[in-house]
């Protein structure tokens, strides 16, 4: 279990999701009582309860999980983590929490994502009974011991995401709407950023107008599904702002091309690997896109479906 410590209470537990360093849960401690934001795959759970026991933290503390949405890389644990947590409740989007109490339709939807991967990542979800699940609307705040946590709902990454504000110690919870950072890409200039655009709701304009939103609470922290603490968020928004308008470009530019997934994918490809490049990055090619490999197939995937959205709008 690898279990990072950062400042005001805040920890990360490696979801040893696809591989160390991919996926991380985190747990924010404040006066003896704990919340997890997201929590990975039923595969997490043991690293997760290992991550409290580490902390000193009783099971009986956790009074939520702060699920911010519920693609299964977030939340396809939850269900069995709440049977590990009597006093936890699962706080979730309105468009979300039903999918936690009935997980058949969110399964069928990632199916159709994953394929036969499916039951390797992800294994079989556990429903969430409905009395202890909770739907948080836009700004509604929580108590977690003696701190003040505000939800808001960021939509651009997925209609059903928000994200966790903890205005007093600077820091803001992204889930995925905030990108993704991967520590092999970091150098002496900092971390490096990209946006995420899986199936099946990405949308620029929101995504963009949940950036700047994020960013108007001035954060000096910002906690990532992927992978834990970024700083130097100011720069790292305007980064995200501009790759999610050009690959919004990028997809449009394709979308008559005979195979219009293979454009996108190979200049995203390009794009990535001079911005990885100009940030200073001592990684060959072939090194930057194996980091970035699985991102390069879920982005080309959602610009997809966002294109074939698009082409179904009245003109």
């Amino acid at each position: 279990m690898r279990l990072y410590r950062h400042p005001h209470g805040i920890s990360a537990v490696d979801c040893e999701y696809l591989y160390p360093g991919h996926a991380a849960a985190h747990i924010i401690v404040d006066s003896g009582r704990a919340a997890f934001v997201d929590v990975g795959t039923n595969s997490s759970v043991p690293y997760l309860l290992a991550g409290l026991a580490q902390l000193g933290i009783a099971r009986e503390a956790v009074d939520y999980l702060l699920l911010t949405h519920v693609h299964l890389d977030h939340a396809g644990g939850a269900g069995r983590l709440m049977q590990e947590l009597p006093n936890a409740r699962a706080l979730l989007h309105p468009r979300g929490a039903p999918h936690m109490i009935d997980p058949a339709k969110l399964m069928a939807g990632s199916r159709a994502v994953y394929g036969e991967r499916l039951d390797e990542l992800y294994g079989t979800l556990v429903p969430i009974p409905a009395e202890r699940v909770r739907a948080v609307e836009d700004g509604e705040r929580v108590r977690l011991g003696d701190r003040t946590l505000e939800l808001i709902h960021v939509p651009g990454h997925a209609l059903h995401h928000y994200a966790v504000v903890d205005e007093a110690h600077r820091s803001i919870f992204s889930g995925d709407t905030f990108g993704i950072s991967y520590r092999a890409l970091d150098t002496e200039r900092g971390a490096f950023i990209t946006p995420t655009t899986p199936p099946s709701q990405f949308d620029p304009d929101q995504h963009i107008a949940s950036i700047d939103r994020m960013l108007s609470y001035r954060p000096e922290s910002m906690y990532l599904m992927h992978f834990s603490r970024v700083t130097g968020v100011a720069r790292l928004g305007e980064l995200l702002k501009m790759q999610v308008r050009e690959l919004a470009r990028i997809a449009q530019a394709h979308a008559h091309d005979a195979d219009p997934a293979a454009g996108i994918r190979a200049e995203m490809r390009s794009l990535w690997l001079d911005l990885v490049h100009r940030h200073g990055s001592p990684l060959s090619d072939a090194e930057i896109e194996a980091v970035l490999e699985n991102d390069l197939t879920l982005n080309t995937q959602g610009l997809m479906v966002w294109l074939e959205r698009l082409s179904r709008r009245p003109h």
